[in-house]
């Protein structure tokens, strides 16, 4: 169980991890996230006045979020206390309650609870926190990697602000490394460490926003050349950085917001038309360890909802690789993948059918349906005739063109129309063939060979 009142451990100071180490002491020593912690900003006022109320922090690994938490408690006045939601349960969380309500009953202070990880706290724990949060007898502080909209109750998010951390710029990592390098007492002064610009920028990059990866990285590589705690002689190189760093981690979380963050580029890409993106978004799912089945449902889902009619082959296509993706798995299983994705990305692009589909749906929803009319009725079976079941239906494959005008849809919408074609691809002539129709239904008004003369010459002035 962690439970404690803070302090400052000063061994873990000293030989604790280096991310550990050079984690900032106050908000001067805060690098990166100015949006929240600039001059003047409400978050740095409400922290320097000690005013702060129950607060979510939400972010990326590796972005202060913990960190700002220590700050907090070394400029507070209140108790501050710590869970780990990863630990603690339900038995934890009372246990401060009590600890708090004692303290403001005794000496009139507040209690600030810093949750790190809430985002794992289940439901029955969260909710254990309301009463206490609602009336103030504690201040929450809660880290979470996670969207808090889908990992928090909505009553304990009603309670508290919410405050996004970014990812930290290459220049804020940089400033990270420098300061930890520079440093002889927290950091690695005392090596005499040093790298290249090249190490430098890459280790920046290579961190992807993460101060925690970084300084864990160089850390690694400093011990690795500095046998002994011998002083190093030579700048650190993008080789002996990248010894140290094995297989690269990429960032994702299967069921939070990077897992629906990327598959939402890697349609987007798709959908406007960069093949070059979307194989970019489809690479870091599948190094990422994405379920390849996840993939292609989505694409089968593209290859409807964007092309559509305008190339039918290309449900065809999805589908296909869904079922080859199936049969041979990976690592074989990327190649299908991309395929389809270089295809339905380069593919003429429609949403008229799922625009219809959404449209017929929401009148369905609204009413009035109507009635099936009577010639479209079922009159397979005995006695549907005496019903007049069928009556007067007019069967298309008996006339030319296997088209006979009549009407299909209930009475008051007989001239109802959900669905319009583009102009793109194979899409443009099913339009064509479709006003023809329509005009013989009477769904649409007949077009005067005045007006058909004035359209054609106005196709042949845009071309």
């Amino acid at each position: 169980m962690d439970i404690f009142t803070y302090n400052w451990d000063e061994e873990v100071q000293k030989t604790g991890p280096l991310a550990r180490r050079m984690a900032p002491q106050n908000l001067d020593e805060f690098v990166g996230q100015e949006h929240l912690l600039g001059a003047n900003s409400p978050l740095r006022r409400l922290i320097e006045e000690d005013l702060l109320s129950s607060v979510i922090f939400h972010g990326p690994p590796g972005t202060g979020k913990t960190a700002l938490a220590r700050i907090i408690a070394t400029h507070t006045k209140s108790g501050f206390s710590r869970l780990n939601a990863v630990t603690a349960g339900v038995k934890d969380v009372r246990m401060i309650i009590d600890e708090a309500r004692a303290g403001r009953s005794l000496q009139g202070k507040k209690t600030i609870l810093f949750i790190d990880e809430i985002h794992r706290f289940n439901k029955v724990q969260q909710d254990a926190l309301l009463p206490s949060v609602e009336e103030g007898l504690i201040y929450l502080i809660g880290a979470t990697t996670e969207n808090p909209f889908f990992s928090l109750v909505p009553p304990l998010l009603s309670r508290s602000l919410i405050f996004t951390f970014e990812s930290l710029s290459i220049e804020a990592i940089k400033q990270v490394i420098i300061r930890a390098l520079s440093d002889p007492e927290r950091g690695l002064g005392r090596f005499g460490a040093g790298l290249t610009e090249e190490a430098l920028n890459y280790l920046s990059d290579m961190a992807e926003g993460d101060a925690r990866i970084a300084l864990n990285t160089l850390e690694a590589a400093v011990v690795s050349q500095a046998a002994d705690n011998k002083m190093l002689t030579e700048p650190l190189t993008v080789k002996q950085l990248r010894g140290s760093i094995g297989r690269k981690t990429l960032r994702y979380d299967a069921g939070g917001d990077y897992h629906y963050d990327i598959i939402s580029a890697f349609i987007k890409s798709i959908r406007g038309s960069d093949p070059d993106a979307a194989l970019f978004w489809l690479a870091r799912m599948l190094e990422s360890g994405e379920d390849p089945m996840f993939i292609a449902r989505r694409l089968i889902i593209s290859a409807s909802e964007d092309i559509g009619n305008a190339d039918p082959k290309a449900l065809s296509l999805a589908t296909a690789a869904a079922q080859a993706v199936q049969q041979i798995g990976l690592p074989e299983g990327r190649i299908p993948l991309a395929q389809v994705t270089t295809y339905l990305a380069a593919a003429p692009k429609s949403n008229a059918a799922y625009v219809a589909i959404n449209e017929a749906q929401a009148l369905i929803n609204k009413g009035p349906l109507g009635v099936v009319p009577h010639h479209l009725r079922d009159g397979s079976y005995g006695g549907a005739s005496r019903l007049g079941h069928g009556q007067g239906y007019l069967y298309p494959h008996d006339f030319p063109g296997h088209f006979v005008p009549q009407t299909y849809l209930p009475q008051g919408l007989e001239k109802k129309i959900f669905y319009s074609p583009g102009t793109e691809g194979e899409e443009k002539a099913l339009g064509e063939r479709l006003k023809r129709w329509r005009m013989l239904m009477g769904k649409i008004k007949v077009e005067s060979p005045t007006a058909k003369s004035q359209e054609q010459k106005k196709e042949k002035s845009n071309e």
